[in-house]
């Protein structure tokens, strides 16, 4: 599973980045070497560890399944539907960057960042990149929550059809493909030396992140759904997949946000589990007292946003899209806050502050107020 033909701009675009990769590979082995010395790891160690990330690391598609796509069916529908988790450029929904067309800064960037093969005569939006992130740390709400709620895992089988950028691809200089990791791989171990800080994880240096990817990356989906949520909004390795991404053949688990047990959208998830035989888990989720939501992390307007759209005076998961339904439903209510993109941007915007500034539904204690950024 997770093989197929790629089409010839996704054979291109792989192409691309791994050149750009293995030119940049005797400075990454230098810097590799420095840290690897200065941490009392070895090669060998180093070398395990890239093995098993090639072997055993999976790719988390982070996704909000109750959002309305352009047919007005939810993300989960479309899955239910489909069969297939597809691109912008196909659903045109997004939760980053949202320009599905020719000529949009995202078109625009993929052409530096892919070489021009996705501009290739020939190629249709059911061929460009899908957008996620390489599973690491294993954090429950996934490698980046700023992205979703609720996240596919893919099985390892779809690495090699894979590209990566140290961070975010719009402005990444940090590039690999499975053939070439050592400049992104890299860039995490001198993250963690200088920061003691990788992907999300704090208290990390090099050397336990070795240890880590030698050893724990086989570890089963459930043992990390009682963890605390990373709240980590930027610190990802971002990860494109080439060819479709297909429930039945690439996809192992669906990870959701509890506020969805009980509702509609929950409902579907489970029914697309069952459909596409995978298997379903709930992290603990996150909510946030609108009263209690802070002016300086995403702007002064995320406090009256939060007292509009929060259910019982709390804000989650679920509130912000049910939130998102009513604007598509009817964007004249929402006027007063803007156009329909303005709205779809501050509910964005909401949806970090709560990763970044929400607590655990079960917590009996306030959580300190979180830190802007």
């Amino acid at each position: 599973m997770g093989t197929m033909a790629l089409h010839r701009s996704q054979e291109q675009a792989i192409a691309y980045v791994t050149a750009q990769a293995r030119e940049r590979r005797d400075a990454a082995h230098e810097r590799i070497d420095e840290l690897l010395r200065m941490s009392d790891t070895t090669w060998a160690e180093y070398d395990e560890a890239i093995a098993q990330l090639r072997l055993r690391a999976r790719v988390a598609l982070q996704f909000h399944p109750d959002r309305p796509q352009g047919d007005g069916r939810t993300v989960a529908t479309g899955l239910l539907n489909t069969g297939e988790y597809r691109s912008q450029f196909e659903t045109h929904v997004s939760n980053g960057y949202l320009g599905p067309h020719a000529g949009s800064p995202r078109d625009e960037w993929e052409r530096r960042m892919f070489g021009g093969a996705y501009q290739l005569d020939g190629t249709a939006g059911e061929h460009r990149p899908k957008y996620g992130a390489l599973d690491l740390m294993l954090h429950p709400d996934g490698p980046s929550p700023r992205f979703g709620s609720s996240y596919l895992l893919l099985r390892p089988s779809v690495l090699p059809r894979c590209t990566l950028t140290f961070l975010s691809s719009h402005e990444a200089t940090i590039r690999g493909s499975f053939d070439e990791l050592d400049d992104v791989v890299g860039a995490l171990l001198f993250e963690a030396f200088t920061r003691d800080f990788a992907v999300g994880e704090r208290d990390i240096r090099p050397a336990r992140l070795v240890a880590h990817l030698r050893t724990r990356l086989d570890e089963p989906i459930a043992a990390r759904m009682t963890r605390p949520l990373s709240r980590n909004l930027d610190h990802f390795v971002e990860t494109h997949v080439h060819g479709a991404v297909r429930l039945a053949d690439d996809v192992e688990a669906v990870v959701a946000d509890p506020s969805f047990m009980g509702t509609e959208t929950g409902a579907t998830l489970a029914e697309v589990c069952e459909r596409y035989d995978l298997t379903l888990h709930y992290h603990r989720g996150s909510v946030l007292p609108s009263s209690e939501v802070p002016s300086d992390v995403r702007g002064s307007a995320m406090a009256s946003l939060a007292t509009r759209v929060g259910r019982d005076g709390t804000v989650d998961a679920r509130a912000i899209g049910e939130a998102a339904i009513a604007l598509f439903r009817d964007p004249a209510a929402w006027t007063d806050r803007g156009t329909y993109a303005d709205v779809v941007q501050e509910l964005k915007l909401l949806w970090h502050v709560l990763v970044r500034c929400g607590r655990d539904p079960d917590a009996h204690v306030v959580a300190s107020r979180c830190r802007s950024g």
